[in-house]
């Protein structure tokens, strides 16, 4: 159906849905290179102001990739729920702004909306938002999750604990984790990206973090980023696995080219759950996604990024995630071109995440060969902590080795709590108080000579 919006002299028409969504979005290169973006300023606000005035049922009734050749589509239709969805069944997507910035509209009335919600929804209504808009109305919801400990709390922000290494060298994976523990970080999760691939290096980086946290009776839990399949099967031989990994994204042709569908993520949840390794919950599931990975595998069906994006969202809260962040800079400037990109693509991507009930983190990074810079990264930081982010980052230096891009460090992370009094998983807080880490206010204490975990490492 086309949709048109005229603007002074011009009268401009939008031959359907997704190409209303991809104008109306804010600029970004990736979308340029898929020939999708708006060709001017003003098509683009054409765009916004036709979008304002759609109502929120037609993108329910049609949906941007169609429903027989997608099973992601197939999942969001689906799995609709009408009865949470009649509060706003009557808005467009402008009245559904007004009604997301209304005081009266709290975290509890946003919980019990997001069954109702499709992604396509929330990255309609994202468009058309400010940066502050986006921070505000995220900033209401908290998605909390369990398995060693609660994350998502008001008031807490914790951090992935990223020891990565070129070689997956365990001394140099354990020095890592040691730096990270002594600076409060790892409360989300010690979550490993590993150099290799196979089956005994997969599991030796699993033993090793199993062991650290058994050691130290660390209330957090561990992950080795390896392909799902990979890990049902290090959990078939007995591996000691927390959570199961994947990549995965908004369409099923761009989950194909990470070698998954939802049957095997099924399969994987499945496998983590039959652990029971959880102590305070059964979340067990890790999901990373990043706006462009369809266009990237030419699965993108002429939807923009960030509408393909919030559907990623989608097929992460399935699965009941303990953990979920957009790597909001990794995949390059083909996608997200300069800071300016990453910071909007950052704040929309938490925004639609947190709408549709995920979990979400963020991964706050950049390439070495994107307009980007550490300004950019503090930047975002800054932001996404006022909006109430479940997680960030925590990588030695801010510069992974292995992967060989730049994202937020432990000392990033303390900067962040201490400006917005933030703290920690409160188990961890807690085990961070026993071991003398930190004192009663939270804050670090300097680790005296002889300390458990220096001795140990």
């Amino acid at each position: 159906m086309p949709f048109a919006q005229t603007t002074g002299h011009t009268r401009w028409t939008f031959a359907d849905l997704a190409e209303l969504l991809a104008k109306a979005s804010p600029p970004r290169s990736g979308d340029a290179l898929a020939g999708l973006a708006a060709q001017s300023l003003e098509e683009h606000a054409a765009a916004r102001m036709a979008l304002a005035d759609l109502p929120l049922r037609a993108l329910l009734d049609e949906p941007v990739v169609p429903y027989e050749a997608d099973e992601v589509t197939r999942l969001i239709c689906d799995g609709h729920d009408a009865g949470a969805f009649a509060p706003v069944a009557s808005m467009t997507v402008g009245d559904f702004r007004e009604f997301l910035l209304e005081p009266s509209t709290t975290g509890e009335t946003l919980a019990a909306l997001a069954p109702g919600l499709t992604p396509e929804m929330a990255a309609a209504v994202s468009k058309i938002m400010r940066n502050q808009d986006l921070i505000a109305v995220a900033r209401k919801r908290r998605v909390v999750t369990r398995f060693r400990n609660t994350l998502g709390q008001a008031g807490v922000m914790s951090v992935r604990l990223q020891p990565n290494h070129p070689t997956d060298d365990p001394a140099g994976v354990t020095a890592a984790i040691l730096d990270g523990l002594l600076y409060g970080c790892g409360d989300a999760v010690i979550g490993i990206n590993p150099a290799g691939d196979s089956l005994a290096a997969l599991g030796d980086l699993v033993r090793l973090v199993d062991e650290v946290i058994r050691r130290f009776e660390i209330p957090t839990q561990g992950c080795v980023l390896g392909h799902v399949s990979s890990t049902i099967e290090l959990i078939e031989r007995g591996a000691p696995v927390d959570l199961v990994f994947q990549s995965i994204a908004g369409t099923e042709g761009a989950n194909a080219s990470f070698g998954v569908n939802l049957a095997l993520l099924r399969e994987g949840r499945d496998a983590a759950l039959s652990m029971k390794r959880g102590t305070v919950g059964d979340n067990v599931m890790y999901f990373e996604t990043g706006q462009g990975s369809a266009l990237s595998a030419d699965a993108h069906h002429g939807v923009d990024q960030q509408t393909l994006e919030a559907r990623a969202y989608a097929v992460a809260r399935a699965f009941e995630p303990l953990l979920v962040n957009t790597v909001v800079g990794f995949i390059g400037p083909e996608y997200l071109f300069d800071g300016k990109q990453i910071i909007r693509a950052g704040l929309e991507d938490h925004f639609c995440g947190k709408l549709l009930g995920a979990p979400m983190g963020c991964d706050i990074c950049h390439t070495n060969h994107a307009e980007a810079d550490q300004d950019d990264l503090d930047s975002l930081l800054t932001l996404l902590a006022a909006a109430g982010v479940n997680f960030v980052m925590g990588v030695p230096g801010g510069d992974d080795v292995m992967l060989g891009y730049q994202s937020t460090s432990f000392h990033d992370a303390l900067y962040a709590r201490e400006v917005f009094g933030l703290r920690r998983a409160p188990e961890f807080e807690a085990w961070l108080a026993r071991m003398a880490l930190t004192g009663a206010d939270g804050r670090l204490a300097q680790a005296a000579a002889g300390h458990p975990l220096l001795a140990a490492f």
